[in-house]
């Protein structure tokens, strides 16, 4: 018999219903209904899970080996040895005598402003030298006259052959002559020193390399005006010479990893330009305070890295990097994966216990265990397992799940 097929009215009689039901039965069984559901879930996972013959877990047979605790930090490559030439005279820019990349030595003149003012300081300086002894001379010999005659008025005195005014005169003239020559002396002093003052800004108007090294940028030109610094005002950069040689890693280490950071640890350094490469580098120094890093909010250290070998890779400051820094080493230890270790659920104990899985004739064993160093990959067990205990390292949603006495069939892990 055919069944007849519902009108629309019908079929909209239906949903208000079911609506009207929905609103009438209290929150509460919702909920109550919603856990009893998830209750029942459980087993029934399980079962799925675990099939007839029990959970498939992966193991792996526990032996001694090497783990390396690390701070993972970023940074930049910079030059060690590095200088930002700038000019302490104003002037303009009359010659430049490398280019960017010529390879310089020290005390190479670089750069050149014109000195046609201070030339003339120069020689205005050194003809007041000459002035100044030439007066000296003169006032020597003054000297020398005025004494001889004091001494002949003298001798007249002493026989009363002349009376006592002439004797102060003569004595007086002597005494002038005397503090005339003195003057002299710091006039000639003063003057020698401006000539030095002259000759040094002059000297100021060529710019020389302070170390050996490579023009790493070169910032003015020819005709342009060099500015000299001020207080709080720098002035025109002229160039950068560096040492291509002592090119090393700058990276900011968050305040909560500084305790593990020491100088002398071990490093491996990828530039961003070859992400497969690790480049060696040992610290070099870290920074006694903190700052706060920019694009960053927390407070960080500054670590100084010397890179041990380059290999055959060119590397440039300003180059972003990465950098794992190898604080703790040990070897010969047991360790287990990372994701084998499981955190104890008892609320009831004041500090943090765990617990792994091992396989025992094919059955999950709870092993309660202490933990020590770790890094990436592997957790250290101080306590609770011996070396060729099989643990059960996978799957994760096994694991997750697993309880002790379980029904398992063993995977060997890779």
């Amino acid at each position: 018999m055919n069944r007849s097929r519902p009108c629309d009215s019908d079929i909209w009689k239906h949903l208000v219903f079911h609506e009207q039901l929905i609103h009438i039965v209290p929150k509460k069984f919702l909920i109550i209904a919603a856990v009893v559901l998830a209750v029942l879930a459980v087993p029934l996972l399980r079962s799925v899970l675990g099939g007839s013959d029990g959970f498939e877990v992966d193991i792996e047979t526990l032996a001694p080996r090497s783990i390396q605790a690390s701070v993972l930090a970023s940074g930049t490559l910079v030059h060690e040895e590095e200088v930002k030439l700038t000019t302490e005279e104003i002037g303009k820019v009359t010659a430049i005598f490398v280019k960017e990349g010529d390879h310089v030595t020290s005390g190479q003149l670089l750069l050149q402003i014109d000195d046609q003012i201070f030339r003339a300081a120069v020689e205005q300086s050194e003809a007041s030298v000459r002035m100044q002894e030439i007066a000296i001379q003169r006032q020597q010999m003054r000297l020398d006259n005025l004494r001889t005659q004091w001494e002949r008025k003298q001798e007249l005195h002493v026989r009363n052959l002349i009376d006592e005014d002439s004797y102060d005169v003569a004595t007086h003239d002597l005494a002038i002559a005397e503090i005339d020559l003195r003057s002299s002396h710091e006039s000639l002093s003063q003057a020698r020193a401006q000539l030095e003052q002259a000759a040094d800004r002059l000297s100021k108007t060529r710019t020389y390399s302070p170390l050996d090294g490579t023009v790493t940028s070169l910032d003015i030109k020819v005709g342009e005006t060099a500015i000299s610094s001020t207080t709080n005002i720098p002035g025109s950069s002229l160039m950068t010479i560096a040492n291509p040689d002592s090119i090393h890693t700058e990276v900011n280490v968050d305040e909560a990893d500084i305790a593990n950071i020491a100088i002398g640890q071990k490093s491996q350094v990828y530039a961003i330009a070859y992400p497969d490469q690790a480049i060696e580098g040992v610290i070099d120094s870290i920074a006694i305070s903190a700052k706060v890093a920019e694009g960053a909010q927390g407070l960080s250290f500054a670590v100084k890295i010397r890179l041990e070998k380059t290999k055959d890779i060119v590397l440039r400051p300003g180059m972003s990097c990465r950098v794992e820094i190898f604080t703790e080493i040990k070897n010969g230890i047991l360790a287990v994966p990372i994701q084998a270790v499981l955190v104890d659920e008892d609320r009831s104990v004041s500090q943090t216990l765990y617990h792994v899985f091992v396989h025992d004739d094919g059955e999950a064993r709870r092993v309660r265990v202490r933990i020590g160093l770790s890094d990436d990959a592997y957790q250290e067990i101080t306590d609770g397992l011996m070396e060729g205990d099989e643990i059960i390292v996978g799957p994760d949603r096994v694991l997750r799940n697993l309880e002790d006495g379980d029904d398992v069939t063993a995977l060997i892990s890779e």
